[in-house]
């Protein structure tokens, strides 16, 4: 009997998809399992998600921390609802203060705004969560006191980025107290950041931005050159939004969070490809011509037009349009590489996890230190790394995205989610800088033009658009695509198979009995667990 193609798994996958009714999907094993172990104690998705969540920042400090962002898109109750954990830049950020660079500093103090992952962690959870919001941090905490084995990705990511952070302030002492970042296979205890979850979880949070913490942020910033000052924290507010959508071959929509977050890129991209015919499965260039080029598109609007949701007005609505996207599109010719300039609308880094449970609640999560471990400053006795996600402001004067006081800052981490009908399909993410929104693009056409099950779609080559002509490739890329794009114009920049420059995606779609199929990445130590 042959094998119906949904089944099939073209890329020689490494694992098989997990299909249960309750799901964990995450980039780290231990996470995954701390996920699962809120579900089989009578919590729901967002228990199991806050707790995978949680966890992350302990096991897998390379890619988060506590002192990061988060975004968030819930399906409940026949609806979607979309968080917005980010933070904000300090009083003290006025243009002056950055006056004569060319850019925002890339580590440091400077870099650090408002951290609002914790506020964000207590919202989700005061609003749907069904377990003690304590409960969510006992495995973390219990590693973080106990100790877990570095894995063999995570120990070379940590003495890499180890190499470049250890002058910052408090990084060394927190990150390297041996002098070295830990090996694979080593036993890592971080005690003092047990004691920090537990003021967190005792809490619900208030202590990161009126208590002892908040105290010890501020105490040290103003101690070793940083504006974060503890009126900054006091202020901090999550946002609850709603989230943007964009139709994809009739019935499909992919939802994402609107700016300060570059899930719109996704969109316009998307918006783009709809105006050409569906990529066929016997030919894999389908799959990177057209999108490559309105993934370039779509990222000179991002980065000339987008910035902190006060400031975008009715622009968000232009940028979506479907003329204009058809505009757009019609630049668009794939025999030839292009480096496309901002469109004229009308006017008027990270850890990424997915849950899923048996009462039909979907969460799509990702949060974030930017890059790594961030700005490489991390609060002395408390295991606060903290982010650097101001590096995403503009110092262009009178750009939205401009540095400003309590403005929030154009932002990479997106969480995805994709309908059918109205109803739940899917909700994914993929992880890594700007390959977050050209992910999404990419997962839509494996998950529904090609009806690829989660983990197939997981494993298909992807690619990296960057500036000008240059475009990244995975190894197991097809040699024809390869050929094929060179001789379109793309300088090609083949990377190797463990490269995490593609990201590591996390897919959960919902079955049509109601159950659910879960793709993990193996770029990363990603792991789908259910029951």
């Amino acid at each position: 009997m042959p094998v119906h193609p949904y089944w099939e798994f073209p890329h020689m996958s490494r694992r098989l998809p997990v299909l249960a009714a309750n799901v964990v999907s995450t980039s780290q094993p231990l996470a995954a399992q701390a996920g699962l172990r809120m579900l089989l104690a009578g919590g729901n998705a967002i228990d199991a998600a806050l707790a995978a969540a949680i966890t992350l920042t302990v096991v897998e400090p390379v890619m988060n921390g506590i002192g990061g962002d988060a975004f968030a898109i819930v399906w409940d109750q026949g609806r979607l609802h979309a968080l917005n954990a980010s933070g904000r830049a300090p009083q003290a950020w006025t243009p002056d203060r950055f006056q004569g660079m060319a850019a925002m500093p890339p580590l440091g103090w400077d870099t650090v705004t408002v951290p609002g992952q914790v506020a964000g962690w207590a919202e989700l959870s005061r609003r749907f969560g069904k377990l003690p919001f304590a409960a969510l941090f006992e495995p973390a905490i219990a590693y973080a006191e106990d100790g877990f084995a570095v894995t063999p990705t995570i120990a070379r990511q940590w003495a890499a980025q180890g190499a470049v952070l250890k002058d910052q302030p408090g990084f060394a002492q927190a990150f390297l107290p041996s002098g070295a970042a830990p090996g694979a296979g080593d036993l890592w205890r971080f005690p003092a950041q047990a004691a920090t979850l537990r003021r967190i979880a005792d809490s619900m949070g208030k202590d990161f931005y009126e208590g002892e913490l908040a105290d010890r942020i501020a105490a040290f910033a103003a101690a070793t050159g940083g504006a974060l000052a503890r009126a900054d924290l006091a202020a901090h507010r999550c946002d609850w939004v709603e989230p943007l959508s964009m139709s994809y071959r009739g019935d499909y929509a992919l939802h994402e969070l609107p700016p300060n977050g570059q899930g719109i890129a996704a969109l316009m991209a998307l918006g783009m490809l709809d105006t050409f015919d569906p990529p066929r499965g016997d030919d894999p260039l389908d799959l990177f011509k057209l999108p490559i080029e309105a993934m370039k598109l779509a990222f000179a609007d991002l980065h000339e037009h987008v910035g902190d949701p006060v400031a975008m007005g009715d622009l968000t609505a232009q940028l979506l349009d479907k003329d204009y996207l058809r505009r757009r599109a019609a630049q668009i010719d794939p025999s030839r590489a292009s480096t496309p300039a901002a469109g004229l609308p009308g006017q008027g880094g990270t850890v990424y996890l997915a849950a899923a449970d048996a009462g039909g609640m979907m969460v799509s999560f990702i949060q974030s230190n930017y890059h790594g471990f961030g700005s490489g400053v991390v609060v002395p006795e408390t295991g606060i790394a903290l982010h650097n996600r101001g590096r995403g402001f503009s110092l262009a004067p009178g750009h939205r995205n401009q540095v400003g006081p309590g403005k929030r800052p154009m932002h990479t981490i997106i969480p995805a989610f994709i309908t059918h009908k109205g109803q739940p399909f899917a909700g994914f993410g993929v992880m890594g800088g700007n390959m977050q929104a050209q992910g999404h693009v990419q997962m839509m056409q494996q998950l529904v033009d090609l009806q690829r099950n989660p983990q197939a779609a997981v494993d298909a080559p992807r690619f990296r658009v960057e500036a000008g002509p240059r475009v990244m490739l995975e190894a197991h890329t097809p040699a024809p695509v390869v050929d094929a794009l060179r001789a379109c114009g793309h300088n090609i920049d083949m990377q190797p198979a463990d490269s995490l420059d593609f990201g590591a995606a996390q897919v959960i779609q919902r079955l049509p009995h109601g159950g659910y199929i879960a793709g993990s990445d193996p770029r990363r130590d990603g792991q789908a667990v259910g029951y």
